[in-house]
């Protein structure tokens, strides 16, 4: 079985879990605060354009939170996903905006889109899962039009299967979260399959963002990263629980 099979498998069991994670964000605050920043960074990008006047592709939509909030927005969102679950996850969470959101079944180191055909790509957590992700940053560039903007949020999430002093991190965030009573979201179902997959994954021992950096300016992008997103758009669970591995962003603009 390849990654990418591995993967839709896993996610495929991971879907109704997944899924409720997402429907904790849109029911708090960070509904508010992801819609504020995605709004800020596309006004910043696109300041005499209106968001309805916006295509915008989110790559690896899972249960649908991102596409949610750019359909809540007013963009023109198509979202994509390897795993049907996951698709149908997401189009229950969209509820009455579904219909307002072209959802795709995809793999996004492959995608079937004309060159230039979006004003935006976007992504969350997805990055580092990916058998071969320099491929899909090149389909997610490729599919840009000029001027466009890409956004991809990650972290280096699986860094403690590789580095020592990482992994002493891990444990005090699994500790505090047990000690403060956190929900902790790297404890669960099948947590294991995850580890074995991040472990033949070629991101989970690269330091990023300085490869995501590199990466775009190779494509063409003007590249830049944000190290601090974390601390605008986590809760302050979050916060606890991935105290080791904050949340970045990397913004590439074409």
């Amino acid at each position: 079985m390849t990654i990418l099979e591995e993967n839709r498998q896993y996610w495929t069991g991971r879907a109704s879990g997944y899924a409720e994670v997402n429907r904790l964000e849109l029911s708090t605050g960070q509904r508010r605060k992801w819609k504020d920043c995605l709004r800020a960074e596309l006004e910043r990008q696109f300041p005499e354009r209106s968001p309805e006047q916006l295509r915008v592709l989110e790559v690896g939509t899972g249960p649908g939170f991102f596409a949610i909030l750019l359909a809540e927005l007013g963009c023109r969102v198509t979202a994509i996903d390897l795993t049907p679950a996951m698709l149908e996850e997401a189009r229950k969470n969209a509820g009455e905006l579904a219909g307002r959101i072209r959802w795709m079944e995809m793999n996004a180191e492959e995608l079937r889109f004309a060159d230039e055909s979006f004003d935006a790509v976007v992504s969350r957590n997805l990055t580092w899962n990916l058998p071969h992700p320099e491929r899909a940053c090149a389909q997610w560039a490729r599919v840009l039009r000029p001027g466009g903007l890409l956004l991809n949020f990650d972290a280096n999430w699986y860094a403690y299967l590789f580095e020592d002093e990482a992994r002493k991190a891990y444990d005090r965030d699994r500790a505090n979260s047990a000690e403060q009573g956190v929900w902790d979201q790297n404890l669960g179902e099948n947590f294991d399959r995850m580890e074995d997959i991040a472990r033949r994954v070629p991101l989970s021992g690269i330091r990023r963002p300085a490869w995501d950096l590199a990466l775009l300016s190779s494509l063409g992008l003007r590249a830049e990263a944000d190290e601090q997103i974390w601390q605008r758009v986590w809760s302050e669970e979050e916060k606890i629980s991935f105290a080791s591995t904050p949340l970045f962003l990397v913004r590439g603009r074409k």
